[in-house]
């Protein structure tokens, strides 16, 4: 009689091991899958423009203010070192896209010597951000 009670109460706990182990899996997927927001790391005025679209994935950020100072991954950068910038974060991820990001005020002979930069280092997946046009 005592062994038939005491093997009911081992019985009837509830074994929590496999549910932790299915939480801890799905929290390691979902902070590996998670894609942070990069940003460039100034404010920029961006021009409009009516063929203007969403491109959710540009890896590496490249902009460019109204007095031609360019920065990437937040820090100011020499406009002869944005090669050597752009070949080290093409490297971490080689099918990542460069956007650049010029203010509307910033020369169009910068945004050029960037872009020249950028294709010298071996990335030919270049855009140029842009607004869309606030109004219908």
């Amino acid at each position: 009689m005592s062994r038939k009670s005491r093997r009911s109460e081992d019985d009837a706990g509830i074994d929590l091991t496999p549910m932790l182990d299915v939480v801890f899996i799905m929290l390691i997927f979902f902070i590996v899958t998670t894609s942070f927001v990069k940003e460039a790391g100034i404010d920029v005025n961006r021009p409009s423009a009516n063929t203007a679209e969403r491109k959710e994935r540009g890896n590496i950020l490249i902009a460019i203010r109204d007095n031609g100072d360019v920065w990437i991954d937040k820090r100011a950068v020499d406009i002869r070192a944005v090669r050597a910038n752009v070949e080290r974060l093409h490297a971490e991820n080689p099918e990542g896209s460069v956007v650049i990001i010029a203010d509307e005020a910033s020369e169009t002979g910068v945004l050029v010597q960037v872009m020249d930069q950028v294709r010298m280092a071996g990335v030919l997946n270049v855009s140029i951000a842009a607004s869309e046009p606030s109004g219908g």
